[in-house]
């Protein structure tokens, strides 16, 4: 199975994310083949977190963003060399433009053109509930944050969008994988 991981601008979850994609790469092996698609925020913010090394101890390939069609992930995901296009975490910023159409990036661009060629295209928003929350910096600070009802908005628009398969946790990345690789339990 191929998996396009999309990584944005996000440090919220971020490990948690790479710990369960971990997890699927020792469970799966070889069976299971992960090119990274960063932002360019995102590769920054993988840089901050200290874990792109680690990030490339599980993946085939990692590719950084030129500009909104360099590299060329559009075009592979429309053409079907992936089965999956996961995108976690995702930054309010990127919802939004998903939400609203714009395909400005390359991982805005590559999931409005999957969800032309009719795949499903998975979104782990940062911002999925209003409210304050937490998330862990890269010195292993808690910081307390305030997610807007704005944000939150533009989930549920994106969540009721054709194509698009909205979820909360990277525990869910395990279902997703599983689901693909054809397992109806696939529990860690």
């Amino acid at each position: 199975m191929r998996l396009a991981w999309g990584i944005t601008g996000s440090g919220d979850k971020l490990r948690e994310c790479l710990e369960v994609m971990k997890k699927m790469k020792e469970k799966y092996g070889d069976y299971l083949i992960i090119e990274v698609f960063y932002s360019r925020a995102g590769f920054q913010v993988a840089k901050i977190y200290n874990i792109v090394e680690d990030v490339s101890s599980i993946t085939d390939k990692q590719w950084i963003e030129e500009n909104s069609n360099m590299p060329f992930l559009s075009g592979r995901l429309q053409m079907k060399h992936f089965d999956v296009f996961i995108i976690a975490p995702a930054t309010s910023n990127t919802v939004a433009k998903l939400a609203v159409g714009i395909a400005d990036t390359l991982l805005t661009n590559g999931a409005l053109q999957a969800v032309k060629g009719y795949m499903v295209v998975y979104v782990m928003p940062s911002d999925f509930r209003a409210g304050e929350t937490t998330t862990i910096l890269p010195n292993g600070k808690i910081m307390k944050l305030k997610i807007r009802i704005e944000d939150v908005e533009n989930v549920r628009k994106l969540q009721a969008m054709e194509g698009f398969h909205v979820f909360e946790k990277p525990i869910k990345i395990c279902e997703i994988i599983g689901k693909n690789i054809g397992e109806s339990d696939n529990q860690l």
